[in-house]
């Protein structure tokens, strides 16, 4: 093997890594998106997003256009994130990413399942829901950065209707009730809703390289319960 044979391997190689890295680097991106939502955690959200023209936030309740258009979404939504009540968990779940136009941009569709307890009115609204996103990218100074979301609904249900419509259910009997294995110490439930209570954060922000302030968002403590 002559030392071009070998320079093209390394060459390939080198391709090949660097590909892998802004493949984690999106799919981290995306992951804290969904944890920085839960509880509204704005000035995060608005980091993870480019400041472009092209930007957009395409959700349930409109579109919003360019980086002004997500701040105004994500700020305006920011009283959210003192009240313990409020809740918006997304797992973002079974991401599948391509990397498009020579690594500048690249373009992900992932499922988002989750539960809602938004506090409106005199009330809160509780939504258990499943949905599509798809996500478009753009490496921004040597960073990944969301360009797009779109938000597909598929299902939003209520706790006491369910999705499925009172027509088409059926009973279901016949399985036992067998009880749990008996546990080595028991979990205490004092992180359980609306404790209002955030899990540390290990990673900073992917886009910022900032710590991640969950102190800030909640007057809690941040140790997790023993």
């Amino acid at each position: 093997m002559d030392l071009s044979d070998v320079a093209e391997k390394v060459k390939k190689l080198e391709e090949r890594v660097s590909l892998l890295e802004d493949l984690e680097a999106i799919k981290r991106l995306q992951r804290a998106y969904g944890y920085y939502i839960e509880h509204w955690m704005y000035e995060e959200l608005i980091d993870c997003f480019a400041n472009s023209p092209d930007t957009l936030l395409q959700i349930s309740v409109g579109i919003f256009s360019g980086k002004e258009g997500v701040r105004r979404y994500f700020a305006g939504e920011k009283e959210r994130s003192t009240n313990p009540e409020a809740l918006h968990q997304i797992m973002q779940l079974s991401g599948i990413v391509d990397i498009v136009e020579d690594g500048k941009k690249a373009e992900g569709r992932w499922y988002g399942f989750g539960l809602v307890s938004l506090p409106q009115g005199d009330g809160i609204n509780e939504v258990l829901f499943d949905g599509i996103y798809n996500v478009k990218y753009i490496k921004d100074s040597g960073k990944w950065k969301i360009l797009q979301i779109a938000w597909n609904p598929i299902v939003y249900a209520t706790l006491d209707q369910g999705w499925v419509k009172p027509e088409r259910k059926k009973a279901v009997g016949g399985y036992p009730n067998n009880p749990a294995p008996h546990p080595d110490r028991p979990q205490k439930s004092d992180t359980l809703y609306p404790s209002g209570y955030i899990p540390s954060f290990h990673f900073n922000h992917p886009v910022t390289g900032k710590k991640t302030p969950e102190n800030k968002y909640k007057n809690q403590p941040q140790d997790p319960p023993a």
